[in-house]
């Protein structure tokens, strides 16, 4: 029998798919088994006699020479030594083939990305997994990227309420003029105190000026405004003049700076400008994200501040944080301006909103509270809270939501529709965002006529950075800090290069603020850990702070700004290569969602390029970001077509990229179709991608159809052809080597939180996890293990992955880890009596290990779990009597009986069979 034949008796004429359990050794097949035996033995037969012929010939001829010598005995000698030495050769070569042979196999058990980190060095699978389950977190809530395309809620007529949504705010264009006093009234009766509003008040009382610091939309306007109003009211209280409707509070124009208003007070003093009344209060909004945007001095905003001190007057200077605003907050004038309280913001709305429906109303009407009470409520509503996506709103997002609110109590809102404009909050938020970044830039002709790209340059990467560090919070989110900000540089590159490629940008290097980044971005900070070679190791991590900005932001980069896509495909290339797989999985999840609002355009720039690349990293990339795209109904025929012609008649590389997006589950129609594709591709070219092949099989077995595969497998390992073979024990090997955590499962399998059995048993082998969830999955598995055990070519590599099972028995603490797995699985395996005579030498050479000894009383226990089955049924008829008090040792005959040997066919068997009792 040759060496690629099983052990236990399976032919090259064994059928493709066995009648069930271990069937190499099944009555049924025993007919056909003696008929090949004996028509193997005709043709050794015949061979032999021919043989024996030419033999003959030669050692007449050879006699003849030596009758010729005078050396007839010595010759007959020395032919029967040659003849014996070409026999050693002989069962050599063949030694040496089976040895070939098992190391050919052993190659096939290998991880798909050894070849990217080494052979011998750690990789990255389970991290990986762990990475894309967090990942599409962030885009699994319900709102995938087509629900945004179609959910923009523009405007609604609520009774006297003229709602309308967008990225134009009433007012945004003014840029200098009084503010109307029916706007601070407004403003006083709805306004909200922020904490260390107090402060803010006494500071600008004591010092007339104020430099107030805060993300745009975070209320600072209105902050800067109730402030203003409530000094120049008390100011002008107590003076005799009666404060001008509409000129105590004035916007001033920007463009002017601190310089111009500091000297516009003091002309107005000398009587030269327009007259400055007492008690009067400025509020200047400073740009300093513009190329070329210098703050104010300190010396500028102390003569700013005594101009207003000898005009009686005030006022509040609003700044962005950021790197250009530090010295200015830092300064003896600056402040941050915290958040507005949104809660007591969306309720303070809502009862004025409601108020004013119902006095206008008939009398039989729902009194306010009732009403207030309703909306609430319904704000409370999950359904509600997940289509917002935000987790704390910004006062202009507070209003909009109140008054969506409140026209569905009212009535003239439907649901629909309130979850529609529900959603558009954070696509305004990411319009708002992109809106015109660039616009400073091409407002430049003459600076670029004169030649000097300088400032440009510099000017450049600031002005790119906020927007890069958004859409790489978007594709990284819960990546660590670090990562996020060293890829929201790399894109600055590439933004600034596509916006002059004719310039090389400037790169900033000590402008970084991440305080401003995140605010910025609305983003927040939290403690977690990131893997670094397999190991855990704390970081800050970064996320968005709602789950709906990451696809907000996706959306809105993806079909409203086309330019850009170059840059961030480039971009997504880079971090395809990331050795860090916080990064590239992370990366391969975006990059999907990007691909379903253009398949074309995607396929032809990221997938189709990644899918020819020469390093596994990025064919994982590539088959990952196909996954992620057929997890959208609209594009899910189109990805199984795809895959299917990849896996027919694809390139080596394409069909690697296609077996891997097989292993999801979502690549095909159904799960035999997944089998077929991975059957032709790990069975062409004489197996050349039977590793991925096999490998992508055992992350089948998680899903409900896991009888469905292993039934597949076990026709693969009787197949006539080796190839199938192959690919059947390797995943066989691969079922007891893998573990849980390896296996890129749904998000919510694994959770902390999550009900699934899944969840506690990461670091588990799949086998063993099986085995613990799914008993009725046992035998399937054992008869798969059983038959790599006892073929040739695969038993050594099966031996060792059987020795991983048993020493995940306990925990080095001692705890119990998957014991309740082999108390399933081990019974089952060992069934007959050489089985239990192999696993008895297995557990005496663990216990000899040099370098892991395997405890006494755990090889003890390992021994009963397989010998006496827990918690099992009774079978009928008298039960033998084991004692667990002593281990009963090595299984011999008796002296006069027959001896039983383990299903060995070579010499290399029959040292191992020694060895074996060696150990007895």
């Amino acid at each position: 029998m040759s060496d690629d034949e099983q052990a236990g008796g399976a032919s090259d004429d064994a059928p493709e798919k066995p009648a069930g359990g271990r069937s190499s050794d099944a009555d049924d097949k025993k007919a056909d088994d003696k008929k090949a035996g004996d028509r193997k033995a005709g043709d050794r037969k015949a061979g032999d006699k021919k043989a024996g012929d030419d033999k003959k010939q030669a050692k007449d001829g050879k006699k003849q020479a030596r009758d010729d010598k005078d050396r007839d005995d010595e010759g007959e000698d020395d032919d029967e030594k040659s003849a014996e030495d070409g026999a050693d050769d002989e069962e050599d070569e063949r030694e040496r083939e089976r040895e070939r042979a098992a190391g050919r196999f052993k190659a096939y058990t290998r991880d798909p990305l050894a070849e990217d980190q080494g052979e011998d060095g750690p990789t990255d699978l389970a991290a990986a997994a762990r990475t894309r389950r967090a990942t599409r977190l962030l885009f699994d809530v319900g709102r995938d990227l087509h629900r945004f395309d179609r959910s923009y809620f523009n405007s609604a007529h609520i009774g006297d309420i003229n709602l309308r949504l967008g990225t134009s705010r009433f007012g945004a264009g003014m840029r200098s003029g009084p503010v109307p006093e029916e706007e601070l009234r407004r403003l006083r009766r709805g306004h909200v105190e922020p904490a260390g509003y107090v402060q803010l008040r006494n500071a600008l009382r004591a010092r007339r000026l104020l430099v107030l610091g805060a993300a745009p939309g975070t209320g600072r306007t209105s902050t800067a405004l109730s402030l203003l109003d409530e000094v120049t009211t008390s100011t002008a209280l107590g003076t005799d003049t009666e404060p001008t409707a509409g000129s105590r509070v004035r916007r001033v124009d920007p463009d002017g700076g601190v310089r111009q208003l500091a000297a516009s007070l003091d002309d107005s003093r000398g009587g030269e400008g327009e007259e400055a009344r007492p008690g009067t209060g400025y509020l200047l909004a400073l740009s300093l994200t513009r190329p070329g945007a210098l703050p104010p001095d300190e010396m500028d905003l102390d003569e700013l501040a005594a101009a207003l001190a000898r005009c009686d007057a005030f006022a509040v200077i609003v700044v962005t944080v950021g790197s250009a605003a530090n010295p200015l907050l830092t300064g003896r004038y600056g402040m941050i301006c915290p958040p507005a309280p949104t809660r007591e913001l969306l309720t303070t709305r809502l009862r004025e909103l409601l108020e004013e429906h119902v006095g206008g109303a008939a009398e039989d009407d729902t009194p306010p509270a009732g009403l207030l009470a309703r909306a609430e409520q319904l704000a409370g509503r999950e359904e509600i809270r997940d289509a917002v996506g935000l987790k704390d709103l910004r006062p202009a997002e507070a209003e909009l939501l109140a008054s969506l609110l409140a026209g569905h109590v009212l009535g003239d809102i439907t649901y629909e529709a309130l979850l529609a404009g529900c959603r558009s909050l954070a696509a305004v938020q990411a319009q708002e965002w992109f809106a015109g970044v660039d616009r400073a830039l091409t407002a430049r002709p003459a600076e670029t006529e004169r030649g000097d790209r300088n400032p440009g340059r510099s000017g450049t990467a600031t002005l790119f950075h906020p927007v890069a560090f958004r859409i790489a919070l978007a594709v990284l989110g819960g990546a660590s800090h670090s990562a996020v900000a060293a890829a929201a540089h790399l894109l600055t590159w590439e933004l600034s290069v596509q916006s002059d490629p004719d310039s090389t940008p400037a790169r900033p290097l000590f402008c970084d603020d991440p305080e401003a980044d995140r605010a910025l971005s609305r983003a927040e900070l939290t403690d977690g850990k990131v893997e670094v070679d397999g190991h855990e190791v704390p970081a800050r991590l970064i996320w968005y702070r709602g789950s709906a900005l990451p696809s907000a932001v996706l959306t809105e980069l993806w079909d409203r700004h086309f330019p850009v896509r170059a840059p961030v495909v480039r971009w997504l290339r880079l971090l395809a290569d990331d050795p860090r797989d916080q990064v590239w999985m992370r990366a391969a999840v975006a990059a999907g969602e990007l691909c379903v609002r253009d398949f074309d355009h995607g396929y032809t720039e990221l997938i189709r390029p990644l899918a020819e690349a020469t390093t596994n990293r990025r064919l994982i990339f590539a088959a990952t970001t196909l996954d992620q795209a057929a997890g959208h109904a609209s594009h899910r025929k189109a990805v199984h077509r795809l895959i299917g012609d990849w896996s027919k008649k694809g390139t080596p590389s394409q069909r690697w990229s296609a077996a891997w997006a097989l292993g999801y589950g979502n690549a095909a129609a159904t799960m035999d179709d997944t089998l077929d594709a991975l059957a032709r591709i790990g069975v062409r070219d004489e197996g050349e991608l039977v590793t991925v092949a096999s490998h992508n099989v055992v992350r089948l077995l998680v899903l409900p159809d896991a009888a469905e595969v292993l039934a597949r497998m076990a026709e693969w390992t009787h197949h006539k052809r080796e190839p199938y073979q192959d690919l059947g024990l390797a995943a066989t090997v691969r079922l007891a080597l893998t573990t849980v955590d390896e296996l890129l499962m749904d998000p919510d399998s694994l959770g902390d939180d999550s009900d699934s059995p899944w969840a506690d048993r990461g670091d588990w082998p799949v086998a063993l996890a099986l085995a613990a969830i799914r008993p009725e999955l046992v035998e399937p598995m054992a008869d798969l293990m059983w038959t790599a055990l006892n073929t040739a070519r695969s038993k050594d590599v099966a031996l060792d992955a059987l020795e991983e099972l048993l020493r995940s028995a306990v925990r080095k603490d001692g705890t119990e880890w998957t014991r309740p797995g082999l108390a399933e699985l081990l019974p089952a395996l060992a069934t007959e009596e050489h089985d239990r005579r192999r696993l008895d030498w297995l557990l005496r050479r663990m216990m000899s290990d040099p370098e892991k000894p395997l405890p006494d009383a755990d090889a003890r226990d390992l021994w009963w779990l397989a010998v006496v089955p827990e918690e099992r049924a009774r079978p009928d008829g008298p039960r033998q009597d084991r004692r667990r008090q002593e281990w009963p040792g090595p299984h011999r005959p008796s002296p006069g009986g027959p001896r039983q040997e383990w299903p060995r066919q070579d010499r290399l068997s029959r040292e191992r069979t020694r060895e074996e009792e060696s150990y007895g």
